[in-house]
């Protein structure tokens, strides 16, 4: 009955104003709500990126220019240019005396470019690359065909076309052999790819993209002589470790590099990449969540002013109870109570808030074709209950203790 009674009477001022302890429940509403959502959609763009590039394939190798250590990204992912690898490098890792265990391989340059056909003008994402491109991306061709490598020595006029390229384009017209302007140079359409679906957060499309002979996109299009990157597609996943170290050797003996610690590429497999973009996710993820944290300390202010108020307003009250026998413990019991409800109140409201939010942002971006899952986490719930609570606690404690010291005889007085 002594914990009980607090409850009831803090229960009943909460409730004879209702207004007021709205708008102090919104504050909390608010953090927790952002905390949930944040997690949730964090998470949710979490496995949709590592998905993505789970998806690209578990026996694949990648090759970017620029050094880096073993645990952070090499400079090329973090937007810098860097101009070290090239098109013999490439050519040196397909011989099999160099790399047995590859399979296939493909060099890549990317850029963004102006396409026209006729009345349409816009902007796609454009791909220079090798005759293997197909077979190293696992790629399929619904109409027409991709490039030799005759026409990629040959720097041959010719481009692939995404799939929702080639609508936008040609709209129900056949694109097959029609000219196309890039950049205002003339090519000729010889393919179009099969639909394979949306990529995630700035990472294009194939949908979207145009492919050309690698040769032709850096001698013509680009005015540029090295390679954005390399994809090496291994035999057997069994044979990755092998690969990647006869890589780098292949690469300093062609870079003349005789020390490991002054390599100038990065080399990495498809399990390095998944926990790369593993960590750089998950400090995206924390910093965030630190950002939605301060609107929880926002409420967390809100509720200590709101009771330091109610302290005031209710003096006389107090005086009351002391004089009838209440201790200072009872008071202050009363008021930490009643904080306590206002942020558990706030926080219960928030995460169902927050779980709503969350599930129709998930409902909106499946329909424009990103396979995000809905993921809430119960430990993200859990939480957000513990520190709401833990809120009304800490900044209730203040005005609880305040009230506690209101002297009777000075409170009965009190106008």
């Amino acid at each position: 009955m002594q914990i009980l009674n607090p409850v009831k009477i803090s229960y009943k001022n909460l409730m004879a104003a209702k207004f007021r302890s709205f708008l102090t429940i919104l504050g909390t509403v608010i953090g927790v709500a952002s905390v949930i959502i944040i997690m949730a959609i964090g998470q949710s763009a979490q496995e949709l990126i590592l998905d993505q590039v789970k998806g690209v394939g578990s026996n694949l190798i990648g090759i970017l220019p620029g050094a880096s250590d073993e645990e952070g990204p090499p400079a090329a992912v973090m937007g810098i240019s860097v101009t070290t690898l090239k098109y013999e490098d490439l050519s040196a890792l397909t011989k099999e005396k160099n790399v047995p265990e590859v399979e296939d391989a493909a060099g890549y340059v990317m850029s963004t470019v102006a396409v026209s056909q006729q009345e349409t003008d816009l902007n796609a994402s454009f791909t220079g690359t090798t005759a293997d491109y197909i077979k190293v991306e696992n790629a399929e061709i619904a109409k027409g065909r991709f490039f030799s490598e005759n026409e990629e020595t040959n720097l041959a006029r010719v481009a692939v076309l995404g799939s929702n390229l080639a609508e936008d384009l040609f709209g129900s017209e056949e694109p097959l052999n029609k000219k196309i302007e890039i950049n205002e140079h003339n090519f000729t359409v010889i393919g179009v790819f099969k639909e394979r679906g949306s990529s995630a957060f700035g990472i294009s499309s194939q949908d979207d993209g145009i492919f050309v002979p690698l040769r032709t996109a850096q001698k013509l299009i680009l005015g540029i002589n090295h390679l954005g990157f390399i994809r090496l597609k291994i035999k057997s996943a069994d044979l990755i470790d092998s690969a990647v170290a006869n890589a780098k050797m292949t690469l300093r003996e062609q870079h003349d590099i005789n020390d490991p610690i002054n390599d100038d590429f990065t080399v990495r497999d498809m399990a390095s990449a998944v926990e790369m973009v593993s960590d750089i996710t998950n400090v995206l993820r924390y910093f965030l969540l630190a950002i939605g944290s301060v609107a929880l300390i926002v409420g967390g202010v809100g509720i200590m002013n709101i009771m330091l108020i109610t302290v005031n307003q209710r003096i006389r009250e107090v005086g009351l109870r002391k004089s009838l026998g209440a201790r200072n413990y009872d008071v202050m019991a009363q008021f930490l109570v009643e904080a306590a409800t206002i942020s558990f109140s706030g926080g219960v409201i928030g995460i169902i808030l927050g779980v709503c939010v969350s599930f129709i942002a998930s409902v909106i971006i499946q329909s424009l074709g990103y396979n995000w899952p809905f993921l809430i986490s119960i430990w993200s719930v859990v939480i957000a209950v513990a520190v709401s609570i833990l809120i009304g606690v800490v900044f209730g404690s203040y005005p609880a203790y305040k009230a506690s010291r209101v002297s009777p005889m000075e409170a009965l007085r009190y106008e």
